[in-house]
C-alpha cells in the first residue's frame, strides 16, 4: 500500500512536470491524480496482457503518466470553470 502511494506521488509529480504551464494543485491533488492515473495504467497494462493491474511495469507506468497528464488538464479545466462562475 505504501508503494502504491509513493508510485502515485511519483507519477503525479512527473505528470505535473510534463504538463506545460503552472498548475494550481496541492500535493494531495497531485497524489490523488497520480493514484488514479496509476490505476488506469495498470488496467491498460492488464488488458494488454503485460502484467497485473497492481504490478508496476514499463507500459503501465507510461500509460499512468499519460493518464495523469490528461487528468491534470481535466482538473484544471474544472477548477477554472468553477473559479470563473464564482465571481
Amino acid at each position: 500500500m505504501i508503494g502504491f502511494i509513493v508510485a502515485g506521488l511519483v507519477i503525479g509529480a512527473l505528470a505535473r512536470l510534463i504538463k506545460p504551464g503552472k498548475q494550481n494543485l496541492g500535493i494531495i491533488a497531485t497524489l490523488l491524480l497520480g493514484l488514479v492515473g496509476s490505476v488506469i495504467g495498470g488496467m491498460v497494462a492488464n488488458l494488454l496482457g503485460t502484467g497485473d493491474i497492481w504490478e508496476l511495469n514499463v507500459l503501465g507506468f507510461v500509460v499512468a503518466v499519460i493518464a495523469s497528464v490528461l487528468l491534470i488538464g481535466v482538473a484544471e479545466a474544472i477548477a477554472s470553470r468553477g473559479h470563473r462562475t464564482a465571481h
